[in-house]
């Protein structure tokens, strides 16, 4: 499902950004995708190292309690954020409000299915009509197999960081023509 939608959500942006002349729209549509990518990609991950890691803690027979827990996230948010965002103390507290932290090991899957939707929805941009008809016999599938062999079968091999890494390319591409784009209105 995260992968179906996620598909038409950039295949649709790429269509706004396509026909967008006016500065100040196309930075305001670059910005979502950027948010998109920050919020499922980067940010996802960096929950997954925090599930991981709390769970260490616990097979090095540390203590799990609220100050180490709130610890770890305020760490990795200055990690995965940097020193130049600003970062108050309450950051510590997010993790304990997060839900997906109560079903061990979900959200992993975020950052992939974002990953996977952007190899989809580039190869259906450059490819065109064969990629079209490999994601719908992919959709046809509705989990008739095992996952990876289905996105396989659509052209995205998860088993290599190939998909990811094209992810990130994306994301560069994106911000170079965010920061392209605000320089025109300065």
């Amino acid at each position: 499902a995260e992968v179906a939608s996620t598909v038409n959500e950039n295949l649709l942006i790429e269509q706004l950004l396509q026909n967008e002349n006016d500065p100040q729209t196309r930075l305001y549509l670059l910005n979502q995708y950027l948010e998109n990518f920050k919020g499922t990609v980067y940010r996802q991950t960096m929950f997954a190292e925090f599930e991981r890691e709390a769970h260490a803690m616990v097979e090095r027979g540390e203590a799990l309690n609220a100050a180490a827990l709130n610890a770890l996230y305020k760490r990795l948010v200055t990690d995965y954020f940097g020193d130049d965002m600003v970062i108050d103390d309450e950051i510590q507290y997010e993790w304990a409000r997060i839900p997906h932290f109560y079903r061990p090991f979900y959200v992993y899957k975020y950052a992939t299915g974002y990953s996977t939707a952007v190899a989809l929805s580039e190869g259906i941009l450059k490819e065109g009509e064969p990629a079209v008809k490999r994601y719908k016999e992919f959709l046809s599938m509705g989990g008739s197999a095992y996952p990876l062999d289905e996105l396989r079968h659509a052209g995205v091999d998860l088993a290599t960081p190939a998909p990811v890494d094209a992810a990130l390319e994306k994301f560069e591409r994106i911000l170079d023509d965010a920061e392209a784009t605000l320089a025109k209105l300065q």
